[in-house]
């Protein structure tokens, strides 16, 4: 399946933004609500009634960076690589991460995971890995569902590995919908209070359960894009 962004309108896509800005971050910790979130990547600027700190401004507003550049790079055809990746985590983490761009170079953990990450001397190897594997499963795939099975395993794996030193979550999510934009489906917005199964999903490597999770919310969200394109459609017509 190819990429169908030339199908979404541009109202769609800042809707996705929006959205995505709002929850990635929010599974963070982020405690910008969605209507600040709006302000945010609308008009660059934070309601003066919120107590929201400036790292966590940067986190919403970095969003539309990294999306603007997706957005650029699934246009092209181009494949999902290692700077594709290092790309995304730079923008996300732009003033607010020394090494942004960068695998990390000490080892890290996962909060409260009992698995240990990748060291950071495995890191570029299974990042390159794991990325090969993604486009070597979609390519062999025959059905949709095989192609989404090896995009959330991919996920996981990412999750896993966690290859930069701080933001592994908003980099992992936004390369996840890079993929799916790239094969023509809907982008997955894993909404905060979803965070408790989401991190259920990572922890215990549930690839089975995380592919129903994101089948069921990307029908969801194939209808939501279809109400933006209807809209546009009629917008058309009435003009």
């Amino acid at each position: 399946m190819k990429n169908s962004l030339n199908t979404l309108t541009q109202d769609y896509l800042d809707d996705i933004l929006v959205r995505f800005a709002h929850h990635s971050a929010g599974i963070e910790g982020n405690t910008i609500s969605l209507p600040a979130t709006v302000s945010i990547i609308v008009n660059g600027t934070l309601p003066m009634s919120g107590k929201a700190t400036v790292r966590e401004f940067y986190e919403i507003e970095n969003h539309k960076q990294a999306f603007k550049h997706i957005i650029e790079h699934v246009s092209n055809n181009d494949s999902l690589t290692v700077e594709i990746v290092k790309e995304i985590h730079a923008d996300l983490m732009d003033r607010l991460q020394y090494d942004r761009g960068q695998f990390k170079k000490s080892e890290n953990r996962i909060l409260g995971a009992e698995f240990q990450t990748a060291s950071p001397a495995e890191t570029p190897t299974l990042m390159l890995q794991l990325l090969d594997n993604l486009q070597y499963r979609i390519h062999h795939s025959f059905t949709e569902d095989d192609q989404l099975l090896a995009m959330v395993d991919t996920h996981i794996q990412f999750e896993r590995i966690h290859p930069f030193s701080d933001g592994n979550g908003r980099t992992g999510r936004l390369v996840l919908n890079y993929s799916l934009l790239q094969n023509g489906f809907p982008p997955l917005i894993i909404e905060k209070e979803m965070r408790a199964e989401y991190i259920d999903f990572l922890g215990n490597q549930d690839v089975e359960g995380f592919f129903q999770f994101s089948k069921e919310h990307l029908l969801k969200e194939q209808k939501r894009m279809q109400i933006f394109q209807d809209m546009q459609r009629e917008r058309i017509e009435y003009d």
